[in-house]
């Protein structure tokens, strides 16, 4: 009596093309899993730097490049910054998008870091400037076709105009008219408002500097740029504010 093997089941390529598309899918997904994980704790360990220096809660964007990688070489690559209500200097209510070229964290961040290039762009409503100035200024209005600011000092029974302009590097604001009913205004009160007005388009962080200023009918308009910057290590025996 003879017998008969039964034949093995055979896997049919439908059914084989099925499964390594479950698999593709799978790992794809974990992937991107790990990579969003990844964007949002670096974004968060960025953002809460970042925010220390600019003064207020920001918004973080990454480039192409991966950001898992940044775990293995470091590399974040570029990143964008958006954020409103900054407070740079005496300067209040500043919106201002940022982008962050090449930067590198040495050991996540706890050998501090580089940023090679960086550029911005500010924006600083009239409101803003009327509450930076403070009880100084009862009002702000601007001119695009003058290139003037006008101040309502006084309680609005005098306006002091000034034009912010770039000079060697720094902006510094200039006075073109301050009277009172054809009487020079107080010589204190001008400069205390003047210099409260530059200091406030002069102090920016990380390495940024003034390239050109723009005086708009809403306010002024800053352009920044800066070169290779330093982020700074943490103290020995502290955590650094860039450990990811």
């Amino acid at each position: 009596m003879t017998t008969q093997n039964s034949p093995r089941p055979r896997i049919g390529r439908r059914s084989l093309v099925i499964a390594l598309a479950v698999v593709a899918a799978l790992l794809v997904a974990a992937i991107a899993g790990t990579e969003a994980y990844a964007r949002h704790k670096i974004s968060s360990c960025i953002s809460g730097a970042f925010e220390q220096q600019m003064g207020s809660s920001i918004d973080v964007g990454f480039g192409l490049r991966p950001v898992l990688l940044s775990y293995a070489d470091g590399k974040v690559g570029t990143i964008t910054v958006d954020s409103e209500d900054n407070k740079f200097g005496p300067a209040v209510g500043m919106v201002v998008h940022a982008k962050f070229n090449d930067i590198e964290l040495v050991d996540r961040g706890r050998g501090g870091g580089t940023i090679d290039s960086s550029t911005a762009d500010v924006t600083w409503n009239n409101d803003g400037i009327r509450e930076t100035l403070g009880t100084m200024v009862s009002g702000v209005s601007s001119s695009a076709s003058t290139g003037v600011i006008t101040l309502d000092v006084l309680g609005g029974l005098a306006q002091l105009e000034v034009q912010p302009m770039i000079r060697d590097g720094n902006i510094t604001v200039e006075t073109k008219s301050a009277q009172l009913l054809g009487i020079g205004l107080p010589t204190d009160l001008v400069q205390g408002i003047v210099e409260t007005f530059t200091q406030s388009l002069q102090s920016y962080p990380l390495g940024l500097r003034a390239q050109e200023v723009k005086v708009t009918d809403d306010g002024v308009n800053v352009h920044l740029s800066g070169g290779k910057t330093a982020l700074e290590s943490a103290p020995s025996g502290q955590q650094s504010e860039f450990t990811c």
